[in-house]
């Protein structure tokens, strides 16, 4: 039997929410759509709902719009049927109710996240102790230490032991074999990069090596070096090498598929650096498409770096591909519809009304406001005198009315320019509210289930009016 869900609404969007009704909601659920009587459906409180719907309630949910600010608890209690928060969005309801998007526990991940700090033997122990927290609180599960080739790296047992204190895990990359046996015997948690000539640096310590082809590519001398690890009785990762393009990437990923089948369960490192730092893309799709190789081959391990100024936010990047595979191969699914951390300069539905429904929204407007939405055919502006569409923010000036306000003038400027970037990328716009850009621009901590205050502008024209 098909669930009951009780949608509330409100005048304005009421038409569009029985369109959708039609769809595949209609068919997928029981829908019973209530217009609680307020113009915009954010204004409902929870006064008007226990005046205006009579219990019982013949439903399983009831689903109000997100920007409400009521409390679904104290609803669900007064009412005896559980009450939720819905997307702000009508455009969004059916990935909210299950009918597009999969499954949203985000929680669990298998993969472990190795961040470099390539200049940690360059920087005092208390910075890099906070860079290493920073990099902890990103995502980060292990901490490398990058050495300098040729630069000594005299505090090394100092910042090992620092970071082991905070808790922290700790791994060491360097050329030089001193260099890794003084940080295999300060109790580093992994060493990189051995060879089957340089393991016996880890002997005796509790250091896991990963371990590395040598020459460069050869994986019989890591298959040989992974053996030689068995036979001492030493835990290990084995990394065949991620090239940049055209310096060989294309086989680079062949000899990962390749030591997967040789070595079945071994564990594998993968670093993703040489395509995140070396390629002038955005670094959350070469990241996404790493990870995806890594999650169909069961590479557990990854070390990322953030170095030039466009992987500012890798690792962030990484931890959230990490999480949204997980969940994505768990359910057999493709990654679609689990997160949008990684939808960084597009929306996946970056307009939530269309033309048509904001011509109405223009027609049913009584006051003098100016109201900024976007649709596919460019920014609206409009109030109860106007209604333009435009493409560009500067060409909307002409037809606003804005004598010697100066102050309402700029805010409607920073607003027509955020309507701009939204619609020229195809992002979503809300106005007042800041663009999202994943986990390139985490959100703000503002709480978002109550209406705004005025800004300032508006306390100015409401202040001016009451003199």
């Amino acid at each position: 039997m098909a669930e009951k869900l009780l949608l509330l609404t409100g005048h304005l969007a009421e038409p569009r929410l029985r369109r959708l009704a039609e769809t595949e909601l209609g068919k997928r659920f029981s829908v019973q759509i209530v217009n609680i009587g307020v113009k915009v459906a954010a204004l409902m409180t929870e006064a008007i709902l226990r005046r205006r719907l009579r219990p019982p309630l013949d439903a399983d949910r009831v689903i109000f719009p997100g920007r409400a600010g009521l409390d679904a608890a104290a609803l669900t209690t007064h009412f005896g049927v559980p009450f939720v928060r819905g997307p702000d969005e009508i455009a969004d309801l059916p990935a909210f109710l299950g009918l597009k998007a999969g499954a949203r526990d985000l929680s669990r991940c298998d993969i472990r996240l190795f961040a470099e700090i390539v200049d940690a033997s360059e920087m005092d122990r208390e910075t890099l102790l906070a860079r290493a927290r920073a990099l902890v609180a990103e995502g980060a599960d292990v901490i490398d230490l990058g050495c300098r080739p040729g630069a000594e790296f005299p505090d090394l047992v100092a910042k090992i032991g620092d970071l082991q204190a905070a808790g922290i895990a700790v791994s060491v990359d360097s050329g030089d074999p001193a260099e890794l046996r003084r940080a295999a015997l300060a109790g580093a948690d992994f060493l990189l990069s051995l060879t089957e000539t340089t393991l016996e640096i880890a002997a005796g310590t509790r250091a896991t090596p990963v371990l590395i082809p040598a020459p460069h590519g050869d994986l019989a001398s890591l298959r040989r070096a992974a053996a030689k690890a068995e036979a001492m009785g030493l835990s290990f990762l084995v990394d065949p090498i991620l090239d940049p393009i055209h310096s060989g990437l294309a086989a680079s990923l062949a000899r990962y598929h390749e030591t997967r089948r040789l070595l079945p369960r071994a564990e594998i490192l993968m670093g993703t650096g040489n395509l995140t730092e070396l390629t002038d893309a955005d670094s959350a799709g070469v990241t996404m498409m790493l990870l995806g190789v890594c999650s169909e081959l069961g590479i557990r391990n990854v070390l990322t770096v953030q170095v030039s100024p466009h992987t500012r936010r890798t690792l962030a990047e990484h931890d959230a591909a990490r999480r949204l595979l997980f969940a994505a191969r768990s359910d057999g699914a493709l990654p679609r519809f689990y997160s949008d951390a990684l939808l960084q300069v597009h929306d996946r539905v970056p307009f939530a009304q269309s033309a048509a429904d904001l011509a109405a929204l223009a027609a049913a407007t009584r006051d003098e406001n100016y109201r900024i939405m976007v649709a596919e055919d460019g920014i609206h502006v409009f109030n109860n005198h106007i209604h333009i569409v435009r493409a560009d923010a500067l060409s909307c000036y002409p037809d606003l009315a804005l004598p010697g306000d100066a102050a309402h003038a700029f805010y409607l400027g920073t607003e027509l320019a955020k309507a701009e970037i939204a619609f020229r990328l195809g992002k979503r716009y809300v106005q007042d509210e800041p663009l999202r850009w994943g986990v390139a621009l985490p959100d703000d901590d503002r709480e978002r289930t109550r209406l705004a205050e005025a800004g300032h502008t508006l306390r100015a024209k409401r202040d001016a009016a009451h003199s």
